[in-house]
Parts: structure tokens; C-alpha cells; sequence
């Protein structure tokens, strides 16, 4: 069962999220930039302690064969610690880099956002308790609870800072025109289309689905930033940059 937590504007996540990168950077003496070295932040700065473990095993929770692991991560506010599963350590599997970054950056959303409701919580075991349970356990088939949905735009504004984002964008396309996933339908619009692959290999036609053709125009971006494409796309996305449609408002005001 998830906690409840109050509705938080996503403009007040992305400030707070813009405040730890100024509080890092000063403290350390360092400029930011991309990729964003969210270990340090997290271990360094925060004073979090991060370490890998079979979180299903540690929490009690069967792993569903051939699926991908449900708890990625977890945290606990009285600890300073953050646990990873360790299908998501870096190490170990190097492809994983991103999902890694992305689930730790999405623990310290949780600690920089919901801490403080959990500390007041009078049914929090006691630290002295060896056994004490995670302050907040992270499924994916929770995904679309508030509090996650929260600490994910979190993670998102961390690793893909606005202003960083705007810049690589405004250094891969100097005309900064925004891209939109070329219609199935020629219609007139503003932006710069980008084809999907659309061919014929013998009998069979290749299209790629939506996703698919904006996660590989994503991909480069993804790269520069160490997350993992479906991240950056959805990053992007929400920055108004990307579209997968030309957006009514746009055709509204074009025609009138």
C-alpha cells in the first residue's frame, strides 16, 4: 500500500530539483553539466549511503520469472540509505546504466519531497531496529502512484536539467525548431518532421510504432546525458520540443 501525498505542482518539483544541483555545485565547488553525477550528489552531498542488493529477497516479495524485477529500489529516511536491486547495478551489467541512474535519482526525489512525512509518521519503527522496514518501497507496478509519479519527475529534472537540456538541443539543431513525429496525413505546421522507418523487407512491411521512431531520435541525447532513451524522450516531450502529434493548439491558432 502506498502513502498518501498531497498534490505538488510540477513546476515547484522541477525548482527544488534545480535548487539541489545550486546547493551541490556550490558545496562542491564544481559547475554542472551533463551527465549529471548523481552518485556524488547523492553520496557526497546528501550523505545518502547507496547499495545493491535482491530487493525481492530482502523485502519479502517473489520474483516473477522472466520478467523484470517489480522493486527497483527503496529507501530508508532514518538510515541514509538507499537499496538497489542488483539487476540495476552498473557494474554488473553496463547496459543497465541509465535504469540505475534513473532509479537513484528517483530515490533522492523521495528524499528531497516525501521525508518529511514519513519522520513525522508515529508508526515508524525505531532506528535502533535492525529490522526496521524501508521508508518507501519503489514497485513498477505502483508506477502511477502520486508519490511516484512525483519522486519521477524528480529523477527527471535532476538528470535532464532544463537549461542543459535547451542548450544540447540548441547545439544538435541551430535552427531550435521543435520536432514532431511526421503525420501519417501531409498537413501544414511549423515544426521539423521526423520520418519513421517505413520499408519492405520481401513480403513484409516495416513500420516503426510511435515510441519506437521517438526513443531513436531521443537516443543521442540520451548518450549525453546517461539516461536511458524512453527517459530522455519523455524528458523532451514534456519540454515542449519533441511531439508525437502537431499540437491542436497550434492548428487552432494557425487557422484562425
Amino acid at each position: 500500500m502506498t502513502k498518501f501525498v498531497s498534490y505538488v505542482p510540477d513546476e515547484a518539483i522541477e525548482k527544488d530539483a534545480q535548487a539541489l544541483l545550486a546547493e551541490y555545485a556550490h558545496a562542491r565547488g564544481v559547475v554542472i553539466e551533463a551527465p549529471i553525477a548523481i552518485d556524488d550528489i547523492i553520496e557526497k552531498h546528501l550523505k545518502i549511503g547507496i547499495e545493491f542488493d535482491d530487493t525481492h529477497r530482502l523485502f519479502g516479495v517473489p520474483r516473477s520469472i522472466g520478467f523484470d524485477s517489480d522493486i527497483l529500489g527503496a529507501i530508508f529516511f532514518e538510515e541514509k540509505r538507499i537499496v538497489i536491486d542488483e539487476s540495476l547495478d552498473p557494474d554488473a551489467n553496463w547496459a543497465r546504466e541509465g535504469r540505475y541512474r534513473y532509479t537513484a535519482a528517483h530515490e533522492v526525489g523521495h528524499w528531497r519531497l516525501h521525508r518529511g512525512l514519513f519522520s513525522k509518521d508515529p508508526a515508524q519503527t525505531s532506528l535502533l531496529d535492525a529490522n526496521a522496514p524501508p521508508s518507501v518501497i519503489c514497485r513498477s507496478s505502483q508506477a502511477k502512484a502520486r508519490i511516484e509519479l512525483q519522486a519521477d519527475l524528480y529523477a527527471s529534472c535532476v538528470l535532464m536539467p532544463r537549461k542543459l537540456v535547451f542548450a544540447a538541443w540548441d547545439e544538435a539543431f541551430p535552427d531550435r525548431k521543435q520536432r514532431v513525429l511526421q503525420p501519417s496525413e501531409p498537413i501544414d505546421h511549423p515544426f521539423v518532421q521526423i520520418a519513421r522507418l517505413n520499408c519492405r523487407v520481401g513480403d513484409a512491411r516495416i513500420r516503426e510504432g510511435e515510441d519506437q521512431a521517438l526513443d531513436s531520435f531521443a537516443k543521442p541525447f540520451a548518450e549525453k546525458f546517461l539516461v536511458s532513451p524512453i527517459a530522455m524522450r519523455i524528458r523532451l516531450e514534456k519540454l515542449g520540443l519533441l511531439h508525437r502529434t502537431v499540437p491542436l493548439q497550434r492548428l487552432l491558432s494557425d487557422g484562425s
